[in-house]
């Protein structure tokens, strides 16, 4: 099946009809072509629903049209359920959350209304404190607020924690009923961009909490949260900067006005990262003719038909849109370093603050070994780069953040790193010739581990961004000095190569205290198999992976146009907004 738009929704189609076990029975008893006739067939019998979808919005839009209409919104469908939402050109969610946040408070400062912003148990989410007296003033200002502005509501039980799914028009007088004796009310607006491609929704609400006088002078919680379950209804006021409420903004470079609060709130925590985390990339254009130039007049050729493989060099775009990626979800990060052999992508502009080209001859430690076509030897001196912090994450340009993540997914408060294994195996015995190249630098990974702490490496590790640390790369250089060199020197991936920043780092910190498991949801995807559309179009349609790989290895130059008609589209619908990075 094609990788275009019309693929991507019949694919999109198929999968909301037939559960998972059942596409799998379907995929043992019948051919692939049959299958692509199945999926079509299903996908002009969603028509009808969508169909519905367009009636519904136009129903709701004749109803309410100060609503749905205006420069600012455009009516979505979510769950089949027609939505006014705000469009933004510059939407992140760390926006989204804002936008709610401030239209809450802003509606209870109309009001008159006390309120503290509560350190919730949510990163994507913002929770507000209204003392329990206040609470038939407060649902007024909010409904008020929904009857003017397209606002929607979701009433949760005493003790909810989990984040909810679904909610109601706040115009309409029913939700009011329940949400006047429901202990937490959820308010969101919906936010869009100009294509409505993303829409962010529930998730990124904002919570009123109605804290209750159970004892005297104390205000109660009605559920958990991250410091406090009690205050004094007199506490101190205090303002304080968003990242104290929400691990996605960074700690410390909040460009956001602060948010009132109360004292007890804004006392770090011994899991509060307030520590700089840069990202390193490194790229290379393979299609470029001045890098093929030098690369054919290099001396010595990989060992292994995959390491020589045109597939390793290709670019696809894919960094365009890792870095839009990082936008979206990591808002947190620092500064960004791409490493590259002088070679700078047409469409990024280098002037924007907080992003520098590297080129390889200024972190090689001896500059003679250069030009080098091997990504275990640059990725052996990523520690010289200037300027770059302690803590860092190292990307491929082919790996992606699907959604939000944290500081506290890649590292600990106290430095240490996390790193997550793959369930597949480093092969047992010697290298060999036979052996491809992640195989031979995990066996020797596993060497070096094995002579200097006595244990066996025996997994890989996922392709997931690999928190790193500068002194312990440092000390790996200095440790393993004969090896370390080796490896920078091997012009093309090697027999005695060092995986140092994808392996060997996280098994050396480890077992020097400096490094623990950690856990993300994340998927591999093999372009040079049958399967990809089908499994770019879970992807798309579930957003519910913190980090994805679109990887290939065994793919030519041939290949290139049928990838980027798959690749091209999905990327584009999943990373419809440009970051700053690119030119305008």
């Amino acid at each position: 099946m094609s990788g275009n738009p019309e693929a991507s929704r019949i694919v999109a189609a198929y999968r909301k009809v037939l559960p998972e076990r059942t596409r799998y029975r379907i995929s043992q008893h019948i051919t692939p072509e049959v299958r692509s006739q199945v999926k079509r067939r299903i996908s002009e019998v969603t028509v009808v629903p969508e169909k519905v979808d367009r009636i519904r919005v136009r129903r709701a839009a004749r109803r309410r049209p100060d609503l749905f209409t205006g420069p600012d919104r455009r009516a979505v469908t979510v769950g089949h359920q027609p939505r006014a939402a705000f469009v933004h050109r510059d939407l992140t969610p760390l926006l989204a959350r804002r936008e709610n946040l401030d239209a809450v408070v802003h509606a209870l400062e109309e009001a008159d209304v006390d309120y503290f912003c509560v350190r919730g148990l949510f990163d994507r989410a913002a929770t507000v404190g209204v003392a329990d007296r206040d609470r038939h003033r407060a649902l007024r200002a909010l409904a008020r607020l929904c009857g003017d502005t397209p606002g929607y509501v979701t009433p949760l039980p005493a003790g909810e924690t989990r984040e909810p799914r679904f909610c109601e028009p706040g115009y309409t007088t029913a939700v009011w009923r329940r949400a006047a004796t429901a202990s937490v009310v959820r308010l969101t607006w919906y936010h869009t961009d100009p294509d409505a491609q993303l829409v962010l929704g529930v998730p990124y609400g904002c919570d009123v909490e109605f804290w209750t006088e159970e004892t005297p002078g104390l205000l109660t919680a009605p559920r958990r949260n991250r410091v406090t379950d009690v205050i004094p209804v007199e506490g101190e006021r205090v303002e304080a900067s968003d990242s104290f409420f929400t691990r996605l903004a960074p700690a410390g470079r909040d460009p956001l006005p602060p948010v009132r609060t109360r004292a007890e709130f804004t006392a770090p925590r011994p899991d509060d990262i307030d520590f700089p985390i840069d990202v390193v990339y490194t790229w290379v254009d393979g299609s470029d003719p001045e890098w093929l130039r030098r690369r054919a007049q290099a001396a010595g050729e990989a060992y292994h038909a995959e390491a020589a493989n045109a597939a390793r060099y290709l670019s696809r775009d894919e960094l365009k849109y890792s870095l839009r990626s990082l936008r979206m979800h990591a808002p947190w990060v620092r500064n960004i370093f791409l490493v590259t052999d002088d070679q700078v992508p047409h469409w990024l502009d280098t002037e924007v603050p907080g992003l520098k080209v590297v080129s390889h001859k200024e972190i090689f430690s001896d500059p003679s070994v250069l030009p080098t076509f091997n990504s275990h030897a640059i990725e052996s001196q990523l520690h010289h780069i200037e300027g770059l912090a302690e803590h860092f994450l190292y990307f491929n340009d082919d790996m992606f953040l699907g959604r939000e993540v944290t500081p506290q997914d890649f590292f600990h408060a106290n430095g240490l790193t996390k790193f997550f294994q793959s369930p597949a195996n480093v092969p047992q015995g010697d290298v060999s010739q036979d052996d491809v190249p992640v195989s031979v630098a995990g066996k020797n990974n596993r060497e070096l581990i094995e002579s200097r702490f006595g244990t066996i490496i025996t997994q890989k590790m996922k392709h997931v961004a690999y928190p790193l640390r500068r002194s312990v790369l440092q000390e790996i250089e200095e440790e393993f000095a004969e090896r370390h060199r080796t490896t920078m020197g091997n012009r093309f991936r090697s027999l005695d190569d060092l995986s140092i920043a994808s392996s060997l780092h996280h098994y050396y910190a480890f077992h020097t205290g400096r490094a623990v498991p950690g856990n993300v949801r994340y998927t591999y995807v093999d372009l040079a198999l049958p399967d990809t559309p089908d499994r770019l179009g879970r992807l798309l349609a579930g957003r519910d992976r913190h980090a994805f790989c679109l990887n290939d290895t065994i793919s030519t130059e041939l290949d290139l146009e049928g990838q980027l008609a798959l690749l091209a589209p999905f990327l584009e619908q999943y990373f419809p907004l440009p970051s700053r990075f690119e030119k305008r």
